[in-house]
């Protein structure tokens, strides 16, 4: 079951504008009324669940997935800012960057993530019969929210304790992000999946992944990486990633 309703998110917008939130229900919720859950929060909330909402008509239909699987994991995910003055990639770029296509971005994603942290999942914990702890709490998105997950699991770490980043766009602060993951105070007990489609990586991208890859095992922390056979650069692709990026998340989680 996806609940859907209206929410104020002023965090990153030039003035305060009313979006989608959404938070699936997994298949026992109601019928064992005294359960909590661990909760995945996810960007880009309009690609989750429905084809109708999705900004080119495929989602992840993940509430399917989830369905089918009957894992016990809430999903709470809020849709972006749709802005054609670069509104998606402002919200959700931890650091302001130019870019030769898209010109200068003025990164507003730590404002995006204090909304989330103090804003969006008090909300959440409110509402819902989630566990609030760190170590069942995670974060995931794909592309730019693929880099914003990223940065959530470093920056937020005593919130945030698994990550998912589907064809993370590290492009748009990749030193930065080396930087974090090497110097933020992260718990060895933090686990990320990471990946790429055979079909979008390049040569650049590649070294990439591998710079990123290897800062995180630096670290000793847990992380699967993966090309993904034939993937590319789009919610269909990363829809038929979900029993790999979900098993990894809820592996070993006590819930």
């Amino acid at each position: 079951m996806v609940k859907t309703w209206n929410i104020s998110f002023p965090a990153s917008e030039r003035k305060e504008r009313r979006r989608r939130a959404y938070v699936y229900l997994p298949v026992m919720y109601k019928a064992q009324p005294r359960r909590r859950f661990p909760v995945l929060y996810m960007f880009d909330g309009h690609n989750v669940f429905f084809d109708e909402h999705a900004s080119h008509g495929h989602s992840w239909r993940l509430a399917e997935y989830l369905d089918f699987t009957a894992l016990p994991l809430i999903v709470a995910a809020v849709e972006c800012n749709h802005s054609p003055e670069n509104g998606r990639l402002r919200e959700y770029s931890p650091w302001t960057f130019d870019d030769p296509e898209v010109g200068h971005v003025e990164g507003e994603g730590q404002a995006t993530m204090e909304w989330f942290v103090h804003t969006f999942k008090a909300m959440i914990d409110r509402r819902f019969r989630s566990i609030p702890w760190r170590e069942q709490t995670f974060i995931g998105g794909s592309s730019m929210g693929g880099l914003m997950s990223l940065y959530a699991v470093a920056r937020y770490n005593h919130i945030f304790s698994r990550a998912a980043a589907l064809s993370p766009h590290i492009w748009a602060g990749k030193e930065k992000l080396i930087d974090l993951l090497h110097r933020a105070p992260m718990a060895r007990d933090t686990v990320v999946y990471m990946d790429w489609g055979a079909h979008e990586v390049d040569r650049n991208m590649a070294r990439d992944q591998r710079d990123v890859a290897d800062a995180l095992f630096d670290r000793k922390l847990s992380l699967t990486a993966r090309v993904v056979p034939g993937g590319d650069h789009s919610e269909a692709s990363w829809e038929r990633q979900a029993p790999f990026f979900i098993e990894t998340l809820m592996y070993g989680v006590d819930a």
